[in-house]
């Protein structure tokens, strides 16, 4: 780990203006940056303090949605009564996240920065040659071990995998992330890495997250998140998905649908067609089944993850027919 200097930001102002310097990255829980140092691909030269910034962990519930500051919590978000009965994926996926220590100390807006667990990324020392870390230099994963990498929206730059869980639940639900200034819907928030694979996330020079917004709805209310992995807890999805359904007066016909998914591509992935199609049909395991095959539509494997195109249609289905009280 390289010697940075260190700066605590004293206002929201001061820490844009701080992080906008060259070579400046902001740390609150500080559970990505440091480990992304200790391996060698974070290089700060200044780490900015926004811990102690005023205001930005609060947790606001009412009529039209959820207002989560920035600097919440995992742990305290997860566990928040209201965050629970009104947005039930939001907090499941937020429990099925890394562990009770590092859940304890991670914000949401960290969360939503993390950078992927591609092993190649990680490991400069081994493989000097990804895109994400020095653009131009080729993606070492490609022809390598994929079993843990994406079949959804890569690219001949970048096949590796959005490791996050609420941004899944956050993408479903048509959260917003707030700016400050901007505004951005959180499905635009995550990139696809197409020839510019360092590019990750839409913030701009001098941004931050100062929240996430959710809006209040019948899907948000009726809504998980269900998430397969190797083992039961501190792994990262082999694919997940968030699900919301509201039904008409009937009990049966599916009104509103949102499907996203996660653990299968290089950003939090929603599953657009599998919405349209199962929009005003009867909730039926066999129909779910057909239209959840939708959502590969376009995947391709690279060698060992070729299993994720069968594996996540399924995810989907468990997923429906359990919000849907029939699994």
């Amino acid at each position: 780990m390289r010697n940075f200097a260190y700066a605590r930001a004293s206002s929201l102002d001061d820490a844009r203006h701080l992080a906008a310097r060259p070579g400046a990255m902001l740390i609150a829980g500080g559970t990505t940056l440091l480990d992304l140092a200790k391996c060698g691909v974070a290089e700060p030269e200044q780490v900015i303090d926004i811990t102690h910034l005023k205001g930005f962990d609060v947790i606001r519930v009412t009529p039209d949605g959820a207002s989560i500051g920035a600097l919440a919590k995992m742990s305290h978000v997860a566990d928040d009564a209201a965050i629970r009965a009104g947005f039930p994926a939001v907090s499941e996926a937020l429990w099925q996240a890394a562990s009770a220590q590092l859940r304890n100390m991670a914000t949401i807006g960290g969360n939503l920065m993390q950078r992927t667990r591609c092993a190649y990324f990680r490991d400069p020392a081994t493989f000097p040659a990804c895109n994400k870390r020095n653009p131009g230099s080729g993606c070492s994963a490609i022809g390598g071990i994929t079993r843990n990498h994406a079949v959804l929206g890569a690219s001949e730059s970048c096949i590796a995998t959005n490791p996050g869980d609420l941004a899944v639940a956050l993408v479903a639900l048509d959260a917003i992330v707030q700016l400050g200034e901007r505004q951005v819907p959180v499905d635009e928030f995550f990139l696809l890495p197409g020839a510019t694979p360092e590019r990750e996330h839409a913030l701009q020079a001098g941004e931050m997250i100062t929240a996430v917004s959710i809006p209040a709805s019948a899907v948000a209310k009726c809504s998980t998140y269900l998430k397969v992995r190797d083992r039961q807890s501190y792994e990262f999805a082999a694919a997940s998905a968030a699900v919301g359904i509201e039904f008409e007066a009937d009990g049966k016909t599916i009104r509103d649908l949102r499907v996203a998914l996660g653990g299968v591509a290089t950003k939090p992935w929603r599953a657009r067609e599998v919405e349209k199609v199962l929009k005003g049909k009867a909730l039926e395991p066999e129909a779910v089944k057909r239209a959840s095959r939708l959502a590969m539509e376009g995947a391709i494997a690279h060698g060992a993850n070729h299993y994720k195109i069968e594996l996540a249609p399924r995810v989907i289905t468990r997923a429906i027919l359990k919000v849907g009280g029939i699994a």
